[in-house]
């Protein structure tokens, strides 16, 4: 687990509800059980702060770093999908993009990534689909300095048009195989936890448990039911991860407010 990936899982799951800021010393302490050390903690965070992610600023604790609201756009989209909060219905059209600007294969595939979050798959290489449009779409392509259009294409569900776009753009066997992979890893690692675990074993586990499933944001568009297969294994993967998820939350939640007031009695002594 990388450290720039930690911190905004973090900040997404644990931070944001908590006024998206925090003192470093206790994102040192929430990242040490996951294994990351403290200077990788604080590479990542200066790094996210070049970034636009994080602005520093001064808590009762001392030193911290809050969420920009370019941050706060990104962390809420990620929270709405992984927890499937306030999705409406698909109206049955499509968002397409086509990008009128060429890219370099580095460029490329930074924009593959962050296309792929926001639930875009590829037609080609200049053509992206989406059965939703994403509310930061405009600005990732704009922070990229491309030309692009955007189109909007109607498809009845069922029909071979709208099918012809979901299997052009997405491979569902390799999705729905990786949701299977996960409910399979995760099983072992979520049964480690018992009523007779630490706050801190339960943090891990559960972190880990989320982290795992937020992979899913670059992968799965979330398609409507009527776009997908049956028996679909996203469903099934879906209710384990919710259930485990929250049987964890409680001491996961003790264990960061620990961690936090923590910092806050050990806070460094104010220069004369």
């Amino acid at each position: 687990m990388q450290a720039r990936s930690a911190l905004f899982d973090l900040y997404g799951d644990y931070l944001r509800p908590r006024g998206g800021r925090a003192p470093v010393a206790a994102l040192v302490r929430l990242l040490a059980p996951l294994g990351i050390a403290p200077p990788a903690v604080r590479t990542a965070v200066s790094r996210m702060v070049r970034q636009g992610w994080l602005h520093p600023l001064r808590t009762v604790a001392g030193p911290g770093y809050a969420l920009t609201p370019k941050a706060v756009r990104r962390l809420d989209e990620a929270a709405g999908r992984i927890y499937r909060t306030g999705r409406p219905a698909w109206d049955g059209k499509f968002d397409l993009v086509l990008i009128r600007t060429p890219v370099t294969r580095r460029e490329g595939q930074r924009l593959a990534a962050g296309l792929a979050f926001l639930g875009y798959g590829m037609l080609d290489e200049q053509t992206w689909v989406a059965p939703r449009s994403a509310e930061d779409i405009d600005a990732v392509l704009a922070e990229h300095g491309l030309e692009y259009e955007r189109f909007t294409a109607a498809h009845a569900a069922g029909t071979p048009g709208a099918a012809a776009v979901v299997r052009r753009a997405w491979d569902l066997d390799e999705v729905g195989a990786a949701y299977e992979q996960f409910v399979t890893d995760q099983r072992a690692l979520v049964g480690t936890v018992t009523a007779k675990s630490s706050d801190e074993d339960a943090y891990s586990v559960r972190f880990r448990l989320v982290h795992a499933w937020r992979t899913f944001l670059f992968r799965d568009p979330q398609l409507p039911p009527s776009l997908l297969p049956e028996r679909w294994p996203g469903t099934t993967a879906a209710a384990f991860f919710d259930r485990h998820a929250a049987r964890l939350r409680p001491a996961a939640d003790r264990y960061v407010t620990a961690c936090l007031d923590h910092a806050a009695r050990h806070r460094p002594a104010a220069r004369r």
